[in-house]
């Protein structure tokens, strides 16, 4: 239940900028917008989506489902964003983008390779504390 509960609030999360990308989309302008929200929620269901793998946490395999969900829709918003920025704004997003999957990446090649089990979900699980934790603070900055 709780788990279910998790998903469908995860979920809505993942839909609430839908607004904000539409008026982005209807003006051809990010106009003040931050690129930052966007950022930390797509590195945070992308480390969320790995903690949730069965092979670093078995059986919490919504957890993966829904932030795989989440990941792409961020990703979405990522693209949409480029897509109408200027032009600092659109490299500043492009290199963020990039540093996130570098990010993603170093952190499932570091688990896979150097980390046991336990000792694995533990530092993912922290990882994904303090990704949840800049993801909801980034509207601050």
């Amino acid at each position: 239940m709780q788990l279910d509960l998790l998903g469908t609030s995860l979920l809505v999360l993942c839909v609430s900028p839908i607004p904000t990308f539409r008026k982005i989309i209807r003006n051809q302008s990010t106009e003040q917008f931050s690129e930052l929200p966007c950022i930390y929620a797509l590195l945070n269901c992308l480390i969320c989506l790995w903690y949730g793998m069965p092979f670093v946490t078995p059986g919490v395999i919504l957890v993966a489902t829904v932030n795989s969900i989440g990941a792409a829709f961020q990703l979405i918003y990522a693209i949409i964003f480029i897509i109408y920025a200027d032009k600092s704004k659109k490299l500043r997003m492009s290199a963020l983008l990039i540093a996130v999957f570098a990010f993603f990446g170093m952190v499932v090649f570091v688990s896979l390779r150097f980390l046991e089990t336990h000792l694995c979900q533990m530092v993912v699980g922290y990882l994904s504390v303090f990704s949840l934790i800049s993801m909801f603070a980034s509207p601050l900055l």
